[in-house]
């Protein structure tokens, strides 16, 4: 063995000591840590013929590296809809890391980690009370979880012509409709060979909405004749968290041959809630469902899940299994996940996840989820309050978009965005709404308190003075 792993592993407590020791300080002072960084340039360098060995390293990491992290998992970083991690998904990651499995098989000789992934997709079926007919897994995130969803509608679609697009290619036009959908959503039909932009576009309700318009969406399935389509709808738009109607399009694909794909990354988690989960009513009849558990579950990246219903599982197969492993009979019976998403190297993303559920169960994500929303309408009433800003749209779960206030230089909305990045207090992102432009807010950390916002809020009013 190399000297150098051989001493590492020797001291191997020691070494873990000081990384825990480490983390330890880093979420203590999770508060006080900026949520910006000077930009860290990369250097050219060549790789070291000896190796520094572990504790040297971290040493180098710590004087180069270190100091750039931000504290993207705490309570005032509000962009890009980003969670923290709960202590029991901090434990459960650990020891994904130690145990370093590659969960693919349930039974049968070696490793069977996949189990506690299948378990895992069990008690988040539970959590958002989904009917368990949906096949599950965990994969990197909303991209790789609408990616699957939609390879596996573009396999149905080829059926509908007696053909396999999964083995011939794509010989038919796809049509996709949609109103709002999350990039991530385009990226996938850009990678499945559907072109992000052969969508075909549906209004949206009148009234500051993001949600589709039942009347145009039908309207639009008209006009196809016939023809099998792909309906991706919204739990939860990226800008406002709009929900589309959920009980209408369940009446429509009594009426029409389509895929029914739900993108609910982060809006999805309102079924927690009783007092919000009607937005989500009867999003079980999808045919597929994305959800990112490193949103609002608030566990590690990368974590999230697909979910597909069991009817489908056939396609699933016949879209992801290994061409010279071909799976035969019952997809469902010796169940691998080999053949069942994209991935055939994985972490054992699931852990984090299941030791969260189990740690806090129902009522602690519900309280997470109610508490986030009534946060976001908190800093949405001082905003509505305030001479200095307007909001956008109506804050209807977690997310805010505002702007300058009429009486200001709304030309400035990207300096004044810039100066509060800046402090390293908070940590917003700009985003374009109804072609305004605007900043988007995300509550989604089950750390952040009341006091964040009387923080932050009262820093936006100091930059806004100065830059005018």
């Amino acid at each position: 063995m190399n000297k150098t792993l051989q001493t590492d592993l020797l001291e191997i407590e020691s070494l873990l000591e000081l990384v825990k020791k480490q983390g330890i300080e880093y979420l203590n002072k999770i508060d006080e840590r900026k949520t910006s960084a000077n930009v860290h340039k990369a250097e050219l360098i060549n790789l070291d013929s000896k190796g520094l060995g572990a504790r040297n390293t971290l040493q180098l990491f710590n004087e180069t590296f270190e100091p750039t992290i931000v504290s993207s998992s705490g309570p005032r970083f509000w962009g890009y809809v980003i969670g923290g991690s709960t202590p029991a998904s901090i434990m459960g990651d650990w020891l994904a890391t130690i145990y370093d499995q590659n969960p693919q098989a349930i039974n049968g000789e070696g490793d069977i980690s996949a189990n506690i992934e299948l378990e895992t997709i069990q008690l988040i079926l539970d959590l958002f009370n989904l009917p368990k007919s949906f096949v599950g897994g965990f994969v990197t995130g909303a991209t790789m979880s609408n990616f699957t969803c939609l390879a596996v509608a573009r396999q149905w679609f080829g059926k509908n012509y007696g053909k396999d697009f999964a083995k011939e290619g794509i010989t038919e036009k796809i049509n996709v409709l949609t109103a709002t959908p999350h990039s991530s959503a385009l990226k996938s039909l850009a990678l499945l060979g559907i072109g992000s932009n052969n969508i075909i576009k549906v209004n949206t309700i009148e009234g500051n909405r993001e949600a589709i318009s039942i009347d145009d969406l039908e309207s639009k399935i008209k006009t196809l004749n016939g023809q099998p389509f792909i309906l991706i709808s919204s739990a939860g738009t990226v800008n406002t968290v709009d929900f589309d109607n959920f009980n209408a399009i369940k009446k429509l694909k009594k009426k029409y041959n389509f895929w029914w794909h739900t993108d609910a990354a982060f809006g999805g988690f309102a079924a927690c809630s009783d007092t919000y989960n009607h937005f989500v009513k009867d999003w079980g009849h999808s045919d597929s469902i994305t959800i990112d558990c490193h949103k609002w579950l608030n566990v590690p990246y990368e974590s999230a899940v697909f979910l597909i219903k069991e009817e489908h599982s056939s396609l699933q197969v016949e879209s992801f299994q290994n061409s010279n492993a071909p799976y035969l009979g019952n997809p469902m019976e010796n169940f691998n996940y080999l053949n069942f998403l994209p991935e055939n190297s994985r972490r054992l993303k699931a852990l984090p996840a299941w030791f969260s559920l189990r740690a806090y169960g129902k009522e602690g994500y519900k309280n997470i989820v109610e508490n986030a929303i009534d946060l976001a309408k908190y800093f949405g009433s001082k905003i509505k309050e305030s001479e200095n800003f307007k909001l956008l749209a109506p804050v209807r779960l977690n997310n805010i978009v505002f702007n300058i206030s009429n009486n200001r230089n709304k030309e400035n909305i990207d300096s004044f965005l810039t100066q509060l990045n800046k402090t390293g207090k908070v940590f917003m992102t700009p985003t374009l709404y109804n072609d305004q432009k605007g900043i988007r807010v995300s509550f989604v950390n089950w750390r952040t308190t009341k006091n964040d916002i009387e923080l932050v809020f009262k820093e936006m009013n100091r930059i806004i003075n100065i830059i005018e």
